[in-house]
């Protein structure tokens, strides 16, 4: 017989082991935002158990590792639906961007990250206008872009990525974040991040006006302020210009440097042209900054992954920032019902894979293996039994010969002195030992 669930364990949805529902979600919730020594201090304070850090581990790898599966299995269940899903807002901001994460042996490992969230209107900050994003939600895998985004389409769905009616993608001009943007939302605003842009205009300054600090400054300040507020902007003929001066220069080192350096940054500003009209964006009422998927990274994958002395396996990453992606989302209260169950299951199967396999030892072990001929052992026969010849043929024999050893012979019966022929017997010996009547 294999191995049964309780009625009541199912009506109360209780988890294998020695811990309540409730604890094990303590512990879990506690480990998805601290270190494991941590919360077995945690827990023994305020629960009064006992645990061990390796136990605080393994039920929130297991729990992550749940939600993993939860939500892989939501991926196929979306690709086979008719439809682009539910509604979205009227203007949604997407963000990707990667982090370095530690793992054993000496490795890094970077942990893609998805943002959505609901754009605002515009608000006056510091005498300057501001757009920000609410709402936020986290998607994260440590995996390749392609992976990434099929998985990341667990969250697009949910938040209704197809039937919005403006997606901004804020980015900061990978390849592969493009690639993403395109999956999910191919007709997407995409604006290059304020930041990265700033910064690639500073490497201009610093190349071309290196040797004078005061131009240096005058002269990025300038195209700066240009660069936000002008449609289209004049950076690229600006940048053009540069480029046909340095060529006339035929000074060497240095310079050869700054050829370089405005050629790279001429050719990177072309092929995103289209994502640096920040001044129409402003009039569109669209942020320009990726910031919330820059602090998504340090929210959800390095505060709680990159902590002193922490190095992961790989195969614990993703359960970990998946259940970071669920705290830092604010959504712990609709997602762990899933995760519990989920948890469940993986019990009854991994339960019903020992039994199969029991059952699989125990019938391979009555049935008969029939080996191959070559294979067989060899059978070694007993030797004849001897043959007693008829009594009249049996050879003459001496009596004397006959006769038993009496030195050899071993008597059974006790010698004439022996302490047992001197012991009473029967009736005597009760009456001498008082067990009868007298």
């Amino acid at each position: 017989m294999g191995q049964v669930f309780f009625p009541l364990d199912e009506e109360l949805k209780l988890l294998s082991g020695s811990l309540t529902a409730s604890l094990v979600e303590s512990i879990v919730r506690l480990g998805t935002w601290m270190a494991f020594v941590p919360v077995t201090k945690g827990i023994a304070y305020f629960c009064h158990v006992s645990l061990s850090e390796p136990t605080a581990r393994r039920k929130t790898e297991d729990a992550g590792a749940a939600y993993v599966e939860v939500q892989t299995a939501q991926v196929e269940a979306i690709a086979h639906e008719e439809g682009d899903g539910p509604d979205g807002p009227a203007v949604q901001q997407m963000s990707v961007d990667g982090a370095m994460v530690p793992l054993v042996h000496h490795a890094w490992g970077e942990v893609k990250t998805m943002v959505l969230g609901v754009i605002g209107p515009p608000v006056r900050e510091k005498d300057e206008w501001h757009v920000h994003a609410s709402q936020l939600s986290y998607f994260s895998r440590m995996t390749d872009h392609e992976t990434f985004s099929r998985l990341a389409t667990v969250e697009t769905h949910r938040r209704g990525t197809a039937r919005a009616g403006v997606v901004v993608a804020i980015n900061d001009g990978a390849e592969w974040e493009q690639e993403v943007v395109t999956d999910h939302r191919a007709n997407a605003v995409r604006i290059l991040d304020w930041g990265h842009s700033a910064e690639h205009v500073s490497e201009v300054g610093r190349a071309v006006f290196g040797s004078d600090p005061t131009a240096e400054e005058r002269w990025r300040k300038e195209h700066l302020r240009a660069l936000k507020g002008d449609d289209p902007p004049p950076l690229l003929a600006e940048l053009e210009r540069l480029q046909a001066v340095l060529a006339t220069d035929e000074r060497g080192g240095a310079q050869a440097e700054a050829v370089r350096v405005v050629e790279a940054n001429l050719l990177y500003f072309r092929k995103r042209e289209e994502q640096i009209r920040y001044a129409t964006f402003a009039e569109q009422g669209y942020p320009i900054g990726s910031g919330a998927v820059e602090s998504g990274n340090k929210l959800v994958v390095e505060a709680r992954l990159k902590g002193a002395g922490m190095h992961w396996a790989p195969e614990h990453v993703d359960p970990m920032v998946a259940l970071r992606t669920v705290a830092c989302s604010d959504r712990w209260e609709d997602e762990w019902p899933l995760i519990s169950e989920r948890i469940r299951d993986r019990t009854k199967e991994r339960a019903a894979c020992r039994h199969i396999a029991r059952q699989t030892a125990k019938t391979a072990a009555t049935v008969p293996i029939a080996l191959p001929r070559q294979f067989e052992p060899e059978i070694t026969l007993p030797p004849p039994p001897i043959t007693v010849p008829p009594s009249d043929e049996r050879p003459a024999t001496d009596p004397a010969s006959s006769e038993p050893d009496r030195s050899t012979t071993r008597s059974r019966k006790p010698a004439a002195d022996h302490p047992w022929r001197h012991q009473p017997i029967g009736k005597a010996r009760c009456r001498d030992h008082r067990f009868l009547a007298s």
